[in-house]
């Protein structure tokens, strides 16, 4: 197989474990995101490969291996210089806590271990001449531009319900549509993301707000009802949300994450205070909390300025002038100007209609 978007270097040492794998006297192939990506044009940043191989078979043939999955039967493979998972065929079962699969049976049908996949387009996989399996249609949906569970999307979400949220990221991230079935068995299996790990849930958001599409991930988390089922407090209405939304032109146009969230925290009429302990309870890291509640501290500070200033008094450019210097000392360079960053990306109508709801 001839990589387009893959590094040369990571291409060559997955090429490497495969070979190896085939010439030991077992299947290998390339498969699920590398491929999709492949064949989208996006950028390739790992190289996952199934294997019929079992385990201790994998640990036989390369010298330098960690078992970081023996369980559900994942080696990675140190390979010049790169880490590469490989995986035994497998099917599983049991998804008691919906996440993750009580019983994991080693298969010899390639078949079988791309059934048990979350989505179409990841259920693809290639060999090294390049001949591609792909029993469920995933090539002709990425062709479609269409998300859409293997089987039942129901049965799919009821196993793991964290794959509703990757449905949401993959339609947000690659402005895909998500399939009608696939979108029904979503509202019907909704309420079990109570099941799934607040850092999970934010992890998948945070790829959909962070994407090259935040809008279309945020119409889509609207229109699911999804976060107010999760563990984590979601304080808003779906009301709020839509508000918030027409609000959200800009979002796309700001590079940086810690202003995504503070442009949409502050669409939600969200205080720093209320901000600092939502960002809490998501499990978000410190320095990026810390960072996003500055932001919004300088907007309050601006925001009170503005609300004491009498523009008719002598020295009143003066005195918001001393202000705004007041609030770059106490929150810093960098909230300040992500504040002014953030107005320009909100637009003067958000900000106002937000500031003064705030």
């Amino acid at each position: 197989m001839e990589w387009r978007m893959a590094p040369p270097g990571m291409a060559e040492a997955a090429g490497t474990v495969v070979a190896g794998l085939v010439a030991g006297g077992h299947e290998a192939y390339f498969v699920g995101g590398c491929l999709r990506d492949e064949l989208l044009g996006r950028p390739v940043h790992d190289i996952d490969i199934t294997t019929s191989a079992l385990p201790e078979e994998v640990m036989a043939l390369f010298p330098r291996c960690v078992p970081t999955g023996l369980a559900h039967g994942t080696i990675t493979v140190l390979q010049e210089g790169y880490s590469l998972e490989v995986t035994t065929y497998r099917t599983e079962s049991g998804y008691a806590d919906h996440r993750r699969p009580e019983h994991v049976v080693f298969v010899r049908d390639v078949r079988e271990d791309l059934r048990r996949r979350d989505f179409t387009i990841n259920a693809i996989c290639c060999g090294l001449d390049g001949g591609r399996i792909d029993p469920f249609g995933g090539e002709r949906d990425l062709k479609l531009r269409v998300i859409r569970c293997v089987g039942e999307a129901e049965e799919r979400f009821e196993e793991d319900a964290l794959r509703m949220l990757r449905c949401v990221r993959f339609a947000s991230v690659l402005d895909f549509a998500i399939a009608k079935n696939t979108w029904r068995g979503l509202l019907r299996q909704r309420d079990k993301l109570a099941h799934i790990a607040v850092e999970r849930v934010r992890a998948e958001v945070e790829r959909s707000l962070e994407g090259p599409h935040p809008q279309r991930g945020l119409g889509l988390l609207l229109r699911s009802g999804l976060l107010p089922r999760g563990k984590a407090p979601f304080p808003w209405t779906g009301r709020d949300l839509a508000a918030a939304a027409a609000r959200l032109a800009g979002l796309g146009n700001l590079e940086s994450a810690r202003l995504r969230w503070a442009l949409l925290l502050h669409a939600l009429g969200s205080s720093a205070q209320c901000a600092d302990e939502l960002l809490r309870a998501w499990t978000f890291p410190g320095a990026t909390r810390t960072g996003i509640v500055a932001v919004l501290r300088v907007r309050e500070a601006w925001d009170a300025a503005l609300s004491s200033a009498r523009p008719e008094a002598s020295g009143a450019g003066e005195r918001l002038r001393r202000r705004w210097i007041a609030a770059v000392l106490g929150h810093g360079q960098s909230a300040a100007e992500g504040w002014l960053t953030l107005l320009e990306a909100a637009g003067p109508d958000a900000a106002s209609a937000v500031g003064a709801g705030a």
